[in-house]
C-alpha cells in the first residue's frame, strides 16, 4: 500500500454551494460525473460523495488542494455499479511518480453525509 485517504462531506454544504455558484458543478466534476449525479432525484448526494473521493485521492497521494485539477480525478462506475477511479493529467503523473499501479475506492452516503476511502496500491 502506498497511501490511504478518507474524506467526509456534508451533503447540505455541497447542495448549497452548487445552488449559490451554478458553475461550480462544471468546475469540480467531469461531464460523466455530472450526468450521473443529475440523473438522481437528489444530485447533491452523488456530487458530495464524488467530491469526497477526489479529496480522498489527494490525501492518499499526500498532496493538498491545488496539486491536481478537479477533473484529473474521475469516479467511474462499472456495469455492476462498483465505483473506481480514472486519473489523468497531474493526478496521474503524481500517482505514477509515487509508484501507484492500482486504486481501491469505496463510497457511501446518506441524505446528510458522504464518505469516500481511496487506497493507492
Amino acid at each position: 500500500m502506498i497511501g490511504i485517504g478518507v474524506d467526509l462531506v456534508d451533503v447540505d454544504r455541497i447542495r448549497a454551494a452548487i445552488a449559490r455558484t451554478p458553475g461550480l458543478a462544471t468546475r469540480l466534476f467531469t461531464e460523466g460525473e455530472r450526468a450521473y449525479a443529475l440523473a438522481a432525484t437528489d444530485p447533491a448526494e452523488r456530487f458530495a460523495v464524488r467530491f469526497a473521493a477526489k479529496e480522498a485521492v489527494m490525501k492518499a497521494l499526500g498532496v493538498g488542494l491545488g496539486a491536481i485539477d478537479w477533473h484529473d480525478v474521475e469516479v467511474v462506475r462499472a456495469d455492476s455499479g462498483a465505483p473506481s477511479l480514472r486519473l489523468t493529467g497531474r493526478a496521474a503523473a503524481l500517482a505514477d511518480a509515487a509508484g501507484v499501479t492500482a486504486w481501491k475506492l469505496t463510497l457511501t452516503h446518506t441524505r446528510t453525509l458522504a464518505e469516500a476511502v481511496a487506497v493507492a496500491l
